[in-house]
């Protein structure tokens, strides 16, 4: 997964109490997955997130994220349906990099770079895998730090109408691609606080009533070139808490598979100052006098599973868990997570395909891998995701 920065504070807020039960209204027109009586409004895509444009500057030489064609035919061939693009919107316009992006600069679209990302997409699809576009970095808000953004996305009114030309660019570059091709996920793990430069700041639910009118005046735009078009908003709090403001709206949503955060980013430099401080997990297990299992992991995803049920279409679109975590307390605390989410319909995306949270080269010194094609494979994992 990304940097995510979260402070200490945050940090146990979400690793040590889960969403309380919402009771949620709503009905989405979205195509429909059975699995175990339960039905989701959205498909139960399964896959991973992909790199190539998740940082807001082009990488210099050859990135180690960059995606193949091989990598979607190995995708296809596992059986997975889904890849989800995380974008930093800077990639994808001209500015001068030498200085701090202006709001001039913001809508300055560069075409080539977005006729990359489409070219992308049609891989992607070529190998009928749905692909999820994802705005990582949108015009004021960013859950990462290490760019200047001239005005915050949910307290100025010109981020909110920038972020909306931006989604109106790619509703209209990919308008006559179909429902089943191409969704747009809005914005990724939205929150609130003062320094989005403070890899550990603090940080708080976006107002309600403010993100109901990001993604409501958003998605009118976007439907004004497809009205089919799959929206999706990720949960307040960093992804983890459901949206009950949007509930009547015609939106999905989408949750994260990283809790508690002790197993999933034990040892993360973004998450720990000093990882050396980060205490030794287990699953089950207990963290700052809590303890976390499977039933801990069931009242976490209680609030997502009565959205399912209420109609809204719900799939977790990030998941996964960085290599310093054991190998083997990883494995039977992700069965755990993938295994809930399936008996309630929720698909997911891991983060990532190659690199450290992934099935190929993560770097991780606990398992012995299978040599794939110059790649190392983590067979242990890969099959574990098949079967789910």
């Amino acid at each position: 997964m990304k940097t995510l920065p979260i402070n200490r504070r945050s940090f146990i807020k979400t690793a040590g109490t889960a969403s309380a039960l919402i009771g949620i209204s709503g009905q989405l027109a979205l195509s429909s997955f059975k699995s175990a009586g339960i039905s989701n409004a959205l498909p139960r895509w399964r896959g991973f997130n992909l790199l190539d444009y998740f940082g807001p500057d082009k990488p210099k030489g050859n990135s180690a994220y960059a995606t193949t064609e091989t990598d979607f035919k190995w995708m296809a061939d596992w059986g997975f349906d889904f890849v989800r693009i995380p974008m930093a919107y800077p990639r994808y316009i001209q500015f001068d990099r030498t200085k701090d992006i202006t709001p001039k600069g913001v809508l300055n679209i560069d075409w080539k770079v977005v006729d990359e990302i489409v070219h992308l997409i049609e891989l992607a699809n070529k190998y009928k895998l749905h692909v999820s576009l994802d705005l990582h970095r949108a015009p004021g808000y960013c859950v990462n730090a290490g760019f200047n953004e001239p005005y915050n996305l949910w307290k100025d009114e010109e981020a909110q109408e920038a972020f909306k030309f931006h989604w109106e660019m790619w509703a209209k570059r990919l308008k006559d691609f179909s429902r089943e091709s191409v969704s747009f996920d809005l914005v990724n793990e939205p929150s609130m606080r003062e320094n989005m430069n403070d890899q550990f700041g603090s940080r708080e639910s976006v107002p309600g009533a403010i993100y109901r009118k990001v993604v409501k005046e958003t998605a009118e735009v976007i439907r004004k070139y497809n009205p089919s078009r799959i929206v999706v908003a990720d949960g307040n709090d960093v992804g983890s808490s459901v949206i009950p403001e949007i509930t009547d709206l015609d939106i999905a949503q989408s949750c994260r598979g990283y809790f508690p955060h002790y197993i999933s980013h034990y040892r993360a430099p973004w998450v720990y100052k000093n990882p050396d401080t980060a205490p030794m997990p287990a699953w089950p297990g207990t963290f700052e006098d809590k303890h976390f299992g499977r039933e801990s992991l069931e009242t976490f995803y209680a609030p997502w599973i009565d959205l399912v049920k209420k109609g809204v279409g719900v799939h977790c679109g990030e998941c996964g868990c960085w290599r310093e975590t054991p190998h083997e307390i990883f494995i039977a605390w992700f069965s755990d997570v993938l295994d809930i989410l399936t008996q309630n319909s929720i698909g997911y995306a891991l983060w990532n395909f190659r690199g450290d949270f992934g099935i190929l080269d993560s770097g991780r010194k606990d398992i012995q891998y299978e040599e794939w094609h110059g790649h190392k494979l983590d067979r242990k994992m890969l099959t574990m995701l098949q079967k789910y």
